[in-house]
């Protein structure tokens, strides 16, 4: 086992520090572990430089890791780094695989060739998807395990590049011994996850991204909540700050090659998850029951805990009641922030609307 890695005084690197979980990180990681400095690197793709911490720690890098040039502006001797980046969801790899594979596949595998070569660092967590891993059922879920076997026949290139993004890492680990830790994400939300944060992406999702931020804000309007396949699939939703608190378990106990799940453990359908942020903001308009994605054979899926629970001693402590509260409430105070972000996509999504 290896020793505990610790946080205080180090020099960290947070990929993506700009987004939805990485600035999340950065805040925890300043307010509770006292680093000696935090490096973000981010293209700003997806995220919004309004997420990054104001501290003199924090050293932000525009660019994309992919990038020799910006790799190059990272000192030699950064302790641990957190690969957060990636092109952001199912959809939008759907809709341009290459651009998924530029930012997904070839970034990490760039960004493990250049830290081989960082003789102080310590440990390298890596955001893992556990949908990449989750059996494909819309009968009843069992959790899925760190253990769980891989399919070959996947839905999306997000999917196939995060799983590519964990073999890199697993060779970089057995050659070059890169400290390399993969923390496998169940569906996150919280504060700082910007409806319409970044550039345009070629799709709707680029405004309207992961279903809770989205439930949560056409319900704050009062309009109807999508509900595909008729509300039946069901994820494990884990807020953000618990989200943080395991990724930095991951960096601190996880032993390098190995995997970890960092979930709720509690399986929420959409129906139900829909009825619930309804009742939160008080709207009464009906749900809208929408087919099946075409594409999405996922179903019903939760992850499994006792891992993380008995090696990193983490558990997430958030009840979804009380972190859809506390979303709900970020969402109401950054109102004007999400519909400046929302309004810069409004020529593209008009153009949708019209060729479909």
């Amino acid at each position: 086992m290896t020793d505990k890695t610790t946080l205080k005084d180090a020099k960290i690197l947070v990929v993506g520090g700009a987004g939805f979980v990485g600035s999340n990180l950065c805040h925890h990681i300043l307010d509770k572990h006292d680093p000696k400095e935090i490096w973000i690197i981010d293209n700003l793709l997806s995220s919004e430089i309004s997420n990054v911490p104001e501290d003199s720690k924090v050293n932000f890098i525009l660019g994309s890791i992919a990038d020799d040039r910006v790799l190059s502006k990272l000192p030699k001797d950064i302790e641990v780094v957190f690969h957060l980046a990636c092109y952001h969801g199912n959809q939008s790899s759907i809709a341009d695989p290459i651009a998924d594979h530029d930012n997904n596949t070839i970034t990490s595998l760039k960004l493990f060739d250049h830290l081989k070569e960082c003789k102080n660092l310590k440990k390298i967590v890596y955001a893992a998807a556990g949908c990449a891993v989750a059996e494909k059922t819309f009968e009843e879920a069992t959790a899925t395990s760190e253990d769980a076997p891989v399919s070959l026949f996947h839905d999306s290139p997000y999917s196939i590049s995060k799983l590519v993004g964990e073999m890199y890492g697993n060779y970089y680990w057995t050659r070059y011994q890169l400290p390399f830790v993969k923390a496998r994400f169940q569906n996150v939300y919280g504060p700082r996850e910007i409806l319409g944060a970044g550039r345009w992406r070629g799709t709707h999702h680029t405004v309207w991204r992961n279903v809770i931020p989205t439930f949560i804000w056409k319900s704050l309007q009062g309009e109807a909540l999508p509900l595909d396949n008729g509300g039946n699939a069901s994820r494990d939703f884990i807020f953000v700050k618990d989200m943080a608190k395991g990724l930095v378990a991951c960096a601190q106990k996880g032993e390098p090659g190995e995997a970890y799940n960092l979930a709720s453990g509690a399986e929420t359908s959409i129906g139900d998850l829909a009825n619930l942020i309804n009742a939160q903001t008080g709207n009464i308009t009906p749900v809208d029951l929408k087919p099946a994605r075409d594409w999405d054979r996922s179903g019903k899926r939760f992850g499994a805990t006792a891992k993380s629970k008995e090696k990193l001693g983490f558990t997430a402590s958030v009840s979804i009641q009380n972190g859809l509260s506390e979303t709900v409430d970020w969402t109401m105070k950054n109102e004007d922030l999400i519909f400046r972000t929302m309004k810069n996509h409004n020529l593209m999504m008009k153009q949708l609307s019209r060729d479909s």
